[in-house]
């Protein structure tokens, strides 16, 4: 079974946690253990959750999303979900979470003339 979370800290001091494949009940506490791992054993400034490499959020998945926000914002920790799929997107804006997570995308893997909107 692939591991499914990859953290990375950043020269910035914050830290991406990466999630890959689904996030449901089978791993949510993975992913929330993932997120506070981060935060605790790394104190960044801020905290990245990236959904670029997930492929379905269900609704313990979401759960351990605001477990991490809950455990960031205790920190004093940025918390952020990038690079959500348009799926992913639609599930965050319905529940009302988009603007809770400070959602954004990361388009720094794109091309400059897409970034930009031209």
């Amino acid at each position: 079974m692939e591991y499914s979370i990859r953290t990375t800290p950043a020269d910035d001091g914050s830290v991406t946690v990466t999630v890959l494949g689904e996030i449901d009940f089978a791993n949510c506490d993975m992913v929330a253990k993932g997120i506070h791992d981060a935060i605790t054993d790394w104190s960044p400034t801020a905290v990245r959750v990236d959904l670029r490499d997930a492929t379905f959020i269900d609704s313990t998945g979401l759960g351990a999303l605001i477990e991490g926000y809950r455990t960031a914002e205790a920190k004093g920790v940025t918390f952020e979900v990038i690079n959500p799929s348009d799926t992913f997107r639609r599930v965050l804006s319905v529940t009302g979470l988009s603007d809770f997570f400070g959602l954004i995308d990361d388009h720094r893997d794109e091309e400059p003339s897409r970034a930009s909107g031209a």
